[in-house]
């Protein structure tokens, strides 16, 4: 009997060292029973410092979390390095995010020309590089880059959705652009002239691109209004949006401006330019902005409002940066407690792929952020919105990629 029991035991002791080394091969680099540690890169100082929000916005989420007991009881370990905003620096802390800090994947690192640095990289190491915050349309090529994955609409379909307006609304436009000189703002010239079609050539009257190292882009605009075009549209990060902004109201030029939503945030953005020398600008958003009156009394605006009182307490309530950072840490927490204890790289890639979600907290009513194999592209739709001088405007219905394209 001592026997039989002994050997049940070693039985018993066998299958459970089984189970565990099992469990222990449900980890990836960077997860535990306890924690996961999740890398981003961040522009907290630099040309696109303004962007430095996003992360702290993202730090605080993931320390409610943690505070709540983390996800399926592992702790956010939310390692944050800033990059300046500058390509190599990027890279720099990119590697150390993989090779020393061993960080189960890179979430949300910022800017077109950072996250292209890296993008081999991570791609050749199947680190997956999940929902950058970019809207270049290189993010969407799965067959390519399956380990790269996008989050907020193409920048090419917002301009599309600006060249259906104008064409609509203004058919006789002359449009003159402003661009950031990098994969960023040709996205958005590209589109533009995807979306005017065969008159591009005719309507478009001027462009002018800066560099992210220029001190002001006023000769930019001096220039593109010197062209007599009556249309802008400026494809710009927060510092030179609002410069452009400036400048254009400064000069007496009078134009239908369209501004990037990148650079749509009313704390970040028209407060620094001036509030009355931002009324009337036209752009386009996924996202319910937080100085919009009529968002006051919606459920998910009251608890990102508390949300921020209590574990953001610094940050700016009219800078739309705070939600969108709230928004991004959301759905990547769901993607986390999809994957359950299989805390693999490939897992958690799978689980990003197979996103099906409608409303998610503080985007538009009826939007849905979906992905799966063969789409990487989460967020597809955006409405046209107009600034009167204290808040952005919605008008217009929800516009899908393919409606905008």
């Amino acid at each position: 009997m001592r026997r039989t029991t002994g050997m049940g035991l070693a039985a018993a002791a066998l299958a459970l060292a089984s189970g565990l080394a099992f469990a222990a091969g449900q980890y990836g680099p960077g997860a535990s029973d306890s924690e996961i540690k999740i890398g981003n890169t961040m522009p907290y100082s630099g040309p696109a410092s303004a962007y430095g929000v996003i992360g702290k916005a993202e730090a605080a989420y993931f320390n409610m979390v943690n505070e709540q007991g983390g996800i399926n009881g592992r702790k956010i370990n939310f390692i944050s390095r800033d990059d300046s905003y500058s390509p190599p620096k990027t890279v720099e802390m990119v590697r150390k995010l993989v090779e020393e800090d061993q960080v189960l994947f890179l979430f949300n690192t910022l800017g077109t020309p950072p996250n292209t640095a890296i993008r081999g990289y991570l791609n050749d190491n199947k680190v997956p590089q999940l929902f950058v915050a970019t809207g270049a349309d290189k993010w969407n090529d799965p067959k390519h880059f399956p380990w790269t994955m996008g989050y907020q609409p193409s920048y090419r379909i917002e301009s599309r959705i600006y060249a259906r307006y104008i064409l609509k609304n203004l058919p006789n436009a002359k449009i003159a652009v402003l661009y950031q000189n990098d994969d960023f703002g040709k996205d958005y010239l590209i589109g533009l002239r995807e979306g005017l079609g065969d008159k591009a050539d005719k309507m478009i009257v001027a462009t002018q691109s800066y560099e992210t190292t220029d001190p002001t882009v006023d000769s930019q605009i001096v220039s593109l209004q010197g062209s007599g075009a009556d249309t802008l549209v400026t494809a710009a990060t927060p510092k030179f949006a609002a410069q452009a902004i400036r400048k254009v109201f400064d000069t007496g030029w009078k134009p239908t401006h369209f501004m990037t939503n990148v650079s749509s945030s009313v704390g970040a953005v028209m407060k620094p330019a001036g509030v009355d020398k931002s009324v009337g600008i036209i752009s386009a958003t996924y996202g319910k902005d937080p100085t919009d009156p009529q968002w006051q009394d919606a459920p998910d605006m009251k608890e990102w409002v508390a949300w921020m009182k209590k574990y953001n307490p610094s940050g700016n309530l009219t800078d739309a940066n705070n939600t969108y950072g709230y928004g991004v840490a959301h759905l990547m927490v769901e993607v986390l407690k999809a994957c359950g204890d299989n805390l693999t790289r490939e897992n958690v890639m799978k689980q990003a792929a197979n996103i099906h979600m409608k409303d998610p907290p503080l985007s538009l009513p009826g939007m849905t952020i979906s992905t799966s194999a063969e789409d990487f592209a989460p967020i597809k739709q955006m409405r046209l919105e107009k600034f009167d001088g204290e808040t952005w405007k919605l008008f217009g219905d929800l516009i899908s990629g393919g409606a905008g394209s």
